[in-house]
């Protein structure tokens, strides 16, 4: 049964939080809560749903600060690789005049891994280790091969930057290498921006033709 997706634009940055959900069931994987906790609580209400996991892409503040108090109204483990759990929760990750440090969440967070395979709300996900934005970079493809969500590794005609601590440009076009060999067809949902598609993105982003 495919999952419905809705994007909800959150934050001074317009970052793309994710709310995946079983139509039949009302399991909810929220994806990068980057701010605007009250209006997402809203409307999880609204969906009546039941949220399962959080999954994050990626540690920076504008992609989690909502995280802490979603969590402490409707607990569920955090997914998190372990080379930006390491910073993503303390004062490094603030961004001043925007952003205070992220608070971590109360619960357990779950270290992810390349290749790793998670079944959450009654469908199967693989986790794509994708650095070069963050050290610990991922992507969640949904399978099968019905969505993959990005966070900033990469958007509709450009891809995230590495010039803030721990990017790395070389490193990322590791990245983009290994999505540019995923279906043609498959869904891209960003951190940011407007969705697209891998096929679309080789045709016409120049950091994944090069």
């Amino acid at each position: 049964m495919p999952m419905n997706i809705e994007a909800r634009v959150t934050g001074f940055i317009e970052e793309n939080c994710y709310l995946v959900s079983n139509p039949a069931t009302r399991e909810t994987v929220v994806i990068d809560p980057g701010d605007d906790a009250a209006q997402l609580l809203v409307r999880l209400d609204e969906m009546d749903a039941v949220v399962v996991a959080y999954l994050l892409t990626h540690g920076h503040v504008d992609h989690i600060s909502a995280l802490a108090p979603l969590c402490a109204l409707r607990p569920a483990p955090v997914y998190l690789h372990p080379l930006d759990a390491a910073w993503c929760f303390t004062p490094q990750n603030a961004l001043p005049g925007v952003y205070a440090p992220p608070p971590a969440p109360q619960g357990p967070i779950v270290s992810i891994a390349d290749g790793e395979g998670l079944t959450l709300a009654g469908a199967h996900w693989t986790v794509l280790e994708t650095p070069g934005h963050t050290p610990g970079g991922v992507c969640y493809k949904l399978e099968p091969d019905q969505a993959l969500f990005v966070g900033d590794t990469l958007f509709r005609g450009s891809v995230g930057r590495t010039d803030l601590p721990g990017g790395d440009a070389r490193v990322l076009s590791r990245s983009l290498q290994k999505l540019a060999a995923l279906p043609d067809a498959l869904a891209v949902y960003p951190g940011h921006g407007e969705s697209t598609t891998i096929g679309y993105e080789k045709r016409h982003n120049y950091y994944l033709q090069s």
